[in-house]
């Protein structure tokens, strides 16, 4: 099952989000109970060795791997497609051309301008023939444009009618700076969440993908209500930080 015959079900899927260029913590991180792995480029440490390397880390667990790419690299989403991953995000996607752009990296022709070239990719799919792999990469492969200003916001709909733009993906910290014009930086800022709730609907009326960072892991139900269909938790950090709480406040909690 693909990521996108997955987010197809109609039950939400959880990614995981790695910042750590390492292969053996993705490998950790990609045991863990996420349907997928999302290997951050823009504010993470990852980088185009790294995400060569780690993508079979993710894939090993049977989990979908995601990559999101620094802003403006549109080349690195055609690299990333090729070392395998299946879905790409894009940052500060703020106007229509930055999605044309980044549509023509994730699509071959006739909907983009990918070239060919999947030297890791095909053999890591288990896939054996190339013409297979050219009919299919197109709907198997999710392009997801960032909704994270007031600009793209108020695009949201040309955006989503890019052909070869298949999603988007909220990112509420950047939104919050943006709504309340630098004022604070709330991820969970209600006075944003009737435009949140706005951007999953016309997602989903469009028939995309619509996919968000929840920064805090209880407000996940309050985004899969909204529509949203592929939800970011956390990162290395934060498991390592709360595991470790959790066992240390469970032995202190043995002592007299």
């Amino acid at each position: 099952m693909t990521l996108a015959e997955r987010l197809n079900t109609g039950i939400p899927a959880f990614t995981a989000w790695s910042g750590v260029p390492d292969t053996l913590t993705v490998e950790i991180v990609s045991r863990l109970g996420f349907e997928a792995v999302t290997l951050d480029m823009q504010h993470g440490g990852h980088h185009e060795d790294s995400i060569v390397r780690c993508i079979p880390s993710v894939t090993m667990s049977a989990k979908h791997p995601v990559v999101r790419i620094p802003v403006g690299r549109f080349d690195m989403a055609s690299r990333a497609l090729d070392f395998g991953a299946e879905a790409v995000i894009a940052p500060m996607i703020n106007a229509v051309e930055d999605a044309r752009r980044f549509a023509a990296a994730m699509k071959y022709p006739p909907v983009g301008e990918r070239s060919w070239g999947p030297t890791f990719g095909f053999p890591r799919s288990g896939l054996t023939d190339h013409a297979a792999w050219l009919a299919t990469r197109n709907a198997a492969t999710i392009s997801f444009a960032m909704i994270e200003t007031r600009a793209a916001y108020g695009l949201t709909d040309q955006i989503l009618d890019v052909p070869g733009i298949d999603g988007v993906f909220v990112g509420p910290s950047d939104f919050s700076i943006a709504w309340t014009n630098g004022a604070q930086q709330n991820p969970n800022l209600e006075d944003m969440m009737g435009a949140i709730e706005e951007i999953g609907a016309k997602a989903r009326k469009a028939g995309k993908f619509a996919a968000i960072f929840a920064a805090d892991p209880k407000i996940s139900g309050r985004y899969a209500s909204m529509g949203y269909q592929l939800i970011a938790l956390g990162n290395e950090q934060a498991y390592m930080r709360q595991g470790a709480d959790n066992m240390l406040a469970a032995a202190r909690a043995t002592l007299g």
